[in-house]
């Protein structure tokens, strides 16, 4: 093993037991007891039954992740890499066509192995617990649109990606960064109207006593709204949720219908005050910027490692190419990769606490979310007290007593 296999093999290795030992501390720390603040919406019940969904999720966290860990190293030691690029390059295609079947085979791979435990996460724990609405049939057909998807979009893309580094030369990094950057924006002004259709209905909310509020609320801010629409969430979760969709003055609200039950309509007004919040902050236009830049860097860096002869020694492949690398590449990257995730979940952590003061400051019932943050950890059975150590390498989001008291301290 060489110096870049020396680096992969360390980085996963480091990473995996500094998840468990996270992991470890995170069940040991969430026995502290109910907080305060809690006492009246979970009783002692719904709180033994969030420890338990807590522990039963570590476990199968820790039990899949050491089993991609092992999956991986067998592959990768055993010469996997170098018999998959054997086996598409011996049906003498081109060099882009053979680059779509090394990822194709990859992708299957990963696929089936994943499946059992996509499948006992959705009907073994959710469904343990009273979440899963997930019937076979529409989880056959989500996986079958998925794949569709993956290769009518993805597909083109990957062979743009794959083009460009084989012929465009020294400026390929920058071209792959650019045609990259204009399909994500592309992707995201027609994700709403075009690719979440294909998996839940959205239906116009009704005029009512919530788009009156929701309405009056978006206007005293002067945020501008396109349709309030309610997805048929309850499909396949009894999990709430709520985003905004759509650029400039095309933007959408789109409300699960479970939240729309679980919720009075002052706790959803609030709830929508958070994520207006966002775009009042430019939180959304600054996590665009961050991502097109770390884009950028990505492929800078890929170009000077391409068809690097001591990187695919690494993995044991005899011949270079375009499509290997960008494999290789991404597991040499994965320590920068990892330290980046957690600077930037830091800064999400930071976004989410101003959006908090937003809706708290701008909304006449600030309080309000409050309310709708305790009846989400309750519904959702969420951990109450993380570990900090877990917090800081897993959490987008603060702990739900930090906003809550941060919340309160601003509105009492």
């Amino acid at each position: 093993m060489n110096v870049f296999g020396v680096i992969i093999f360390s980085t996963l290795f480091f990473t995996f037991l500094l998840r468990i030992v996270a992991n470890v501390v995170n069940l040991r720390f969430a026995g502290a007891g109910l907080p305060d603040e809690f006492k009246g919406v979970f009783d002692g019940k719904a709180y033994e039954k969030s420890q338990r969904y807590l522990r039963k999720n570590t476990a199968f966290s820790m039990v899949s992740g050491g089993f991609d860990l092992a999956v991986l190293l067998i592959f990768w030691f055993s010469g996997g890499f170098g018999a998959i690029d054997t086996v598409v390059r011996g049906f003498g295609q081109s060099s882009i066509v053979t680059g779509l079947l090394f990822f194709g085979v990859l992708l299957l791979f990963q696929s089936l192995i994943s499946l059992p435990f996509t499948l006992y996460r959705i009907f073994v724990i959710e469904e343990k617990f009273g979440f899963n609405k997930t019937t076979p049939s529409t989880f056959i057909v989500d996986t079958l649109k998925s794949v569709v998807l993956g290769v009518t979009l993805g597909g083109p893309v990957l062979a743009a990606l794959l083009w460009f580094f084989e012929y465009t030369g020294a400026m390929a990094w920058l071209w792959a960064w650019a045609g990259i950057t204009f399909f994500s924006l592309l992707l995201q002004y027609a994700a709403p109207s075009l690719i979440m259709p294909l998996f839940n209905r959205f239906t116009p909310l009704e005029d009512g006593e919530l788009k009156s509020a929701i309405m009056r609320y978006a206007k005293s801010v002067g945020f501008p709204l396109e349709g309030i629409y309610v997805i048929d969430g309850s499909r396949r979760s009894s999990k709430a949720n709520a985003f905004f969709t759509g650029f400039g003055p095309q933007k959408r609200i789109a409300l699960f219908d479970t939240l729309i039950e679980q919720h009075s309509v002052e706790e959803l007004v609030a709830v929508l005050a958070h994520e207006i919040g966002h775009y009042k902050k430019k939180h959304i236009l600054i996590s665009m910027v961050l991502n097109a830049l770390n884009t950028g860097v990505i492929f800078f860096l890929l170009s000077v490692f391409m068809n690097n002869r001591l990187l695919f020694d690494a993995f044991y492949v005899q011949e270079t190419s375009v499509y290997a690398s960008l494999v290789f590449f991404f597991l040499l990257y994965s320590p920068i990769e990892f330290l980046l995730s957690i600077v930037l979940q830091m800064l999400s952590r930071k976004h989410e606490f101003e959006a908090d003061y937003y809706a708290a400051t701008t909304y006449s019932n600030g309080s309000a979310l409050v309310d709708a943050l305790k009846k989400l950890s309750r519904s959702s059975l969420s951990n109450l007290t993380p570990h900090p150590f877990y917090v800081f390498l897993n959490y987008s989001h603060p702990p739900v007593l930090e906003r809550i008291r941060r919340i309160t301290n601003v509105t009492s």
